[in-house]
């Protein structure tokens, strides 16, 4: 068995969450925290992008608090940047109106990163082995709450996900035989009128 560890985690500011709100920064912290440490270059490559834009796009990152240069790695001609953190917690219920602005817009941007990640495992599912298409899930549930129900709840169920976080291998690998990133998506809110729908 796995000992525990601690997940780490950023906590960005109302600037840094607009900055990170670009979907060619938010994929390449992903590739980043998911793959482990690359060069400008690389993800350019992976992006289909020119390493000019990645190279911007990296250095912002870095201002921000989100990516590192890797060390290790790289010489005067190759930077290697890593993750600095495993997590990103913001919280859409932001005190100042700056705040709140920001974290809608990388919501925004992040459900938009989610939903392409879902349709491509959806499209990968049938070519799955068993075992992974048995422990996938796609689920809807609607349960009558109050709000203080409500965030205990999703409090429970986030203990529950970084429980299994602290106790698994760290994100970019190696993996033990058989063992890869597995995504959980919690999406969670009071269930809008069919009349607000669009």
């Amino acid at each position: 068995m796995t000992s525990s560890r601690k997940i780490s985690r950023i906590e960005p500011d109302a600037m840094a969450l607009r900055a990170l709100a670009h979907p060619q920064r938010m994929r390449m912290l992903g590739m980043l925290r998911m793959d482990g440490p690359a060069t400008a270059t690389g993800l350019a490559a992976r992006l289909g992008m020119n390493s000019g834009a990645t190279s911007y796009h990296l250095r912002q990152l870095a201002r921000h608090g989100f990516i590192v240069e890797d060390e290790e790695r790289g010489s005067a001609r190759d930077r290697w940047w890593k993750a600095a953190h495993e997590s990103t917690v913001f919280h859409t219920d932001g005190s100042d109106d700056e705040t709140l602005d920001a974290s809608i817009a990388f919501a925004e941007a992040a459900l938009q990163a989610q939903i392409g990640q879902m349709k491509q495992a959806l499209a990968r599912h049938v070519t799955l082995p068993e075992e992974w298409r048995a422990a996938s899930t796609l689920s809807d549930l609607s349960i009558p709450l109050s709000a203080p129900e409500a965030r205990a709840l999703v409090e429970r169920l986030n203990q529950v996900i970084a429980a299994a976080m602290e106790t698994a291998p760290k994100l970019g690998g190696p993996y033990p035989p058989g063992v890869e990133p597995f995504t959980i998506m919690l999406h969670a809110f009071p269930h809008p009128p069919e009349e607000d729908a669009e």
